[in-house]
């Protein structure tokens, strides 16, 4: 199929791509396209503008500013997974991005394009999620912050307002030599997840000092298994506990899985991944 007919628009500046979704009645992005262009081709959406801002300069950068990593919403997947900044200084979204979809993929998808989409499985989104990004947006009216636990809405439902545009994220950076783990099932490498796993530990002396667990694909966003982890001894129970409240979390059927199965799959993903972890924190 064909996409139904749209306008096209190619802004050269942040000013008038914002200009243009201030303006436009029914207008979508196209940022790396990835998710946008097969949705056009089968016309499951059919917008009047298409706003590419492929032209605009300066939303493509990753820089570290002290704790925190910031990345430009227009950076390319590819650009992340051969990152040195993002390898040392942010190793779980490293290890998260080589999982996205195929090398094709990646070469065009954006990191913003992608938390935009908010796919359930989308490897990005549960890595966001994990370290409590914080997204930045622009409109005429100038920028804000919306922390990423407020961005999903509902299902690839984005909370910004059809004037605002993504420009970057900020990633809040652990301790050095903390533990990280992703773990995903999917049916055949490059599909989408049935299940995956974000785990984040600091400990001192086999006791967790902090930790993150974030469990994707299981619903329309990230979800967090309800156990406490500050302060506890890491160990075979405690791990087990944790992987077997994902019971407890919401999740969906579709024509491949049901939401039964689905939670299984996420109990392995976050015991294999918490092990993983455990055993990358820093001794020294």
């Amino acid at each position: 199929m064909k996409p139904a007919p749209f306008r096209y628009h190619a802004p050269a500046t942040l000013d008038e791509a914002i200009g243009l979704l201030d303006t436009l009645e029914d207008a979508r992005v196209l940022a790396g396209g990835q998710s946008l262009m097969p949705m056009l081709n089968f016309r499951i959406v059919q917008p009047a503008h298409i706003v590419d801002i492929n032209r605009v300069q300066g939303l493509s950068y990753i820089r570290r500013e002290g704790e925190v990593l910031e990345v430009g919403a227009m950076t390319r997947q590819r650009d992340l997974e051969f990152s040195d900044v993002v390898a040392e200084a942010f190793p779980l979204l490293h290890e998260a991005v080589r999982l996205v979809g195929h090398r094709q993929t990646r070469n065009r998808g954006t990191l913003g394009g992608s938390l935009c989409q908010l796919d359930p499985s989308a490897e990005l989104v549960t890595v966001a999620a994990a370290v409590d990004a914080t997204i930045v947006v622009a409109s005429k009216a100038g920028t804000r912050e919306i922390p990423f636990a407020d961005f999903p809405l509902g299902l690839m439902s984005p909370a910004i307002e059809a004037n605002e545009l993504v420009v970057s994220v900020r990633f809040p950076l652990w301790k050095r030599g903390h533990g990280f783990a992703f773990e995903e099932f999917a049916r055949r490498h490059g599909d989408f997840a049935v299940a995956s796993a974000a785990v984040l530990l600091e400990m001192e002396h086999g006791r967790v000092e902090r930790g993150s667990v974030v469990v994707g694909g299981l619903d329309s966003r990230p979800q967090r298994p309800k156990v406490g982890l500050h302060g506890r001894q890491s160990s075979t129970a405690l791990f087990d506990e944790v992987a077997a409240a994902c019971d407890g979390l919401e999740a969906m059927s579709d024509s491949h899985v049901d939401a039964g199965y689905r939670k299984r799959v996420a109990r392995a993903m976050v015991r294999r991944a918490l092990e993983r972890a455990r055993g990358r924190v820093a001794t020294d």
